[in-house]
């Protein structure tokens, strides 16, 4: 009574990390940022000769896609204003793992350039192998039922671990590239010293980064669990 017990609450967390993740890894909400270029204070003019007055481009950015479109709106919560009803059909698109935003060959150099290339690589590697341990552990657990196999039990619990320990590192890595390294105020000031003074950026993380954190908490609880039902198996079924 007590294992069917553990395995339903395992099965429960099992399923909701697998939810979560796949709602992370499959939705472009990862970042969400906006810039706008405001009038200089004075009235003069930028080098590109005009007032530096525009419209904010919004952005949102994942494991897939950068999206960015214009709006006329401040950006006082991006989350309503980058929510899914809210966008235009109109809207620039690009594959996110070809642009780790905001580095651009014009704001970084080549070398500085390549580093982003090769750190959202290992992000995005991060992410791939934490999604498919996930998927991989919830078909070894069906497979196990009903107490067929310990191994399958272990196996499935090992791989809800493995992929809660990458997506923690996916986590983390996305933290320090916002927070922590430099590239953000090196675009800022890119930006403001090529005709923009009045430049201001504006970034927060979306609904995809918060999925993020849930899956994991998920993943760990549904894997420790998976271990201990296998090694009750192994010693009360052998």
């Amino acid at each position: 009574m007590k294992l069917s017990v553990a395995l339903f609450f395992a099965g429960l967390f099992g399923a909701l990390a697998a939810v979560f993740i796949l709602l992370s890894f499959g939705t472009d909400y990862w970042l969400l940022a906006s810039e706008s270029c405001h009038p200089n204070p004075d009235g003069s003019v930028t080098e590109e000769g005009d007032t530096g007055l525009q419209d904010s481009i919004l952005y949102h950015e994942g494991f897939f896609w950068r999206c960015s479109f214009s709006s006329d709106v401040d950006d006082d919560n991006l989350h309503w204003k980058l929510w899914f009803t809210n966008q235009p059909h109109s809207k620039q698109c690009q594959h996110a793992y070809l642009f780790p935003f905001p580095v651009s060959h014009q704001s970084h150099n080549a070398t500085e350039y390549d580093s982003a290339i090769i750190y959202r690589g290992f992000w995005s590697i991060f992410m791939l192998i934490g999604v498919v341990a996930v998927v991989f552990g919830g078909f070894f657990i069906i497979c196990a039922a009903p107490f067929a196999s310990h191994r399958l039990y272990k196996a499935g619990g090992g791989l809800f671990l493995v992929s809660g320990l990458f997506l923690l590192c996916v986590v983390v890595m996305y933290v320090l590239w916002v927070q922590v390294l430099d590239v953000v105020d090196v675009y800022i000031d890119h930006k403001r010293s090529t005709g923009c003074p009045q430049f201001q950026l504006s970034l927060t993380y979306g609904l995809s980064f918060m999925f993020a954190p849930i899956g994991i908490f998920f993943c760990f609880l549904a894997g420790l669990l998976f271990l201990l039902i296998g090694r009750t198996v192994q010693i009360h079924y052998k």
